[in-house]
């Protein structure tokens, strides 16, 4: 090759290497219903609008302004699958979202509004952050508890705080704050008296015998069961903030009606919100296979409600740390099953029960909200709470509509 011809091909190598590949596009998100909604989640599926390019780095600009986004990789093969963020529309609104995808990585980075993490119980104090963590089956079910700090996966929005117990319970807990910030990795579940003192808030649920705040179980006998017998599980974080948080759980050859299950569930909470998406995937479970969630009623001056349409709500007092008896808090509990997944509503001793079924996807949806009374700008009375929670179902049913354009 000829000094010419060489000096050519490196120009054209160092440019073409160099250079970035873009993708331009308009989201439209309209507002259906007569009411403003706030920080609304909008998620774009990169593979049917990459053009088929590797996405390292994106761009939105709403109303003018640069608008904090994540991508998210979900199935763990290093290239991102959905860019999330969130927008404010008005009622009977249209806004429109400029967002540029880019092969190239950039040093972007956003205020962090929510956060996940799993972290390893050790006895020096030094909890190691890990990504996922795999249990065998026949493990010690207080063993794998308790090699958890937290005894689970722990994840947060501003606004509430939830960690989902690693365990054949797999019960979803919940953390309430005085004011709206992040703060788990301070306190990690076990706030101190000093910390109450400074305005940190706590662990305000006690589960006891029932459901919690929205936990998935199986449903034998009339009641609900625990996920036992499993060849493994496994808790996994599977994003962690700017924007949202997403925690999977996973039990492999779960034995269920006597049929080998395989199922996973995703969490996610995003910024601003309360309330957090649950979806479901079973694979092997029987047509007629049963399963169940709910929320629970509180110890003391409980009261709640169950509509046919789906929509579950309870309010009331509870003491969460048995060996703090004088230590109570309210706490408002709500939930909402996909109408294609509901199969009846059940009332118990302890619960506000939804019978669910997997609809032609394998999946199951529903969604779950929580306030805790010590919120300085929060909800003080069952009336309140239920209010909310009417108002909540009505913007769950009316979701905005999305649409992605090309340039």
């Amino acid at each position: 090759m000829n000094k010419a011809l060489f000096s050519l091909f490196t120009v054209c190598l160092f440019f073409g290497t160099g250079a970035a590949r873009e993708v331009v596009r308009e989201v439209h998100i309209t507002n259906p219903s007569d009411f403003p909604r706030t920080a609304y989640p909008v998620v774009v599926d990169l593979a049917a609008h990459a053009d088929g390019m590797h996405v390292r780095s994106a761009l939105v600009i709403h109303d003018g302004k640069e608008t904090p986004s994540q991508l998210d990789d979900l199935n763990e093969d290093f290239q991102a699958d959905e860019l999330a963020f969130t927008v404010d529309i008005p009622a009977h609104g249209t806004t429109v979202c400029r967002i540029t995808l880019s092969d190239k990585e950039t040093n972007r980075h956003y205020p962090r509004k929510t956060r996940a993490y799993l972290k390893l119980h050790d006895q020096k104090g030094k909890h190691p952050e890990v990504k996922s963590v795999t249990f065998p089956g026949n493990a010690d079910l207080l063993d794998m508890y308790n090699s958890i700090y937290g005894h689970g996966a722990v994840f947060e929005s501003h606004i509430a705080a939830f960690r989902i117990y690693m365990d054949n319970r797999q019960s979803i807990d919940l953390y309430g704050k005085t004011f709206y910030r992040l703060e788990t990795d301070s306190t990690g579940f076990y706030t101190t008296p000093a910390q109450l003192e400074q305005g940190y808030g706590c662990d305000i649920l006690w589960a006891g015998k029932s459901v919690g705040a929205g936990s998935f179980r199986g449903y034998r006998d009339g009641n609900p069961c625990y996920i036992d017998t499993v060849a493994w599980r496994r808790q996994t974080i599977l994003a962690d903030g700017p924007v949202r948080s997403i925690v999977e759980v996973a039990d492999g050859q779960w034995i269920y009606d006597g049929q080998p299950l395989h199922m996973t569930q995703r969490y996610t909470l995003y910024a601003g919100h309360r309330d957090v998406e649950v979806d479901i995937t079973i694979d092997g479970a029987a047509p007629d296979a049963t399963f169940c969630t709910g929320i629970q009623k509180l110890e003391r001056h409980s009261c709640g409600f169950m509509q046919k349409d789906g929509l579950c709500g309870s309010w009331g007092n509870n003491v969460p740390e048995k060996s703090d008896p004088e230590h109570d808090e309210w706490v408002g509990l709500g939930l909402l099953a996909a109408a294609p997944n509901r199969t009846g509503m059940k009332e118990d001793d302890f619960n506000y029960l939804t019978l669910l079924k997997t609809d032609d996807s394998r999946h199951i949806r529903y969604r779950i909200t929580v306030c805790a009374g010590r919120e300085k700008e929060g909800f003080k009375s069952s009336k309140e709470w239920f209010d909310y929670l009417h108002h909540w179902k009505n913007e769950c049913d009316k979701p905005c509509t999305v649409r992605v354009t090309a340039l």
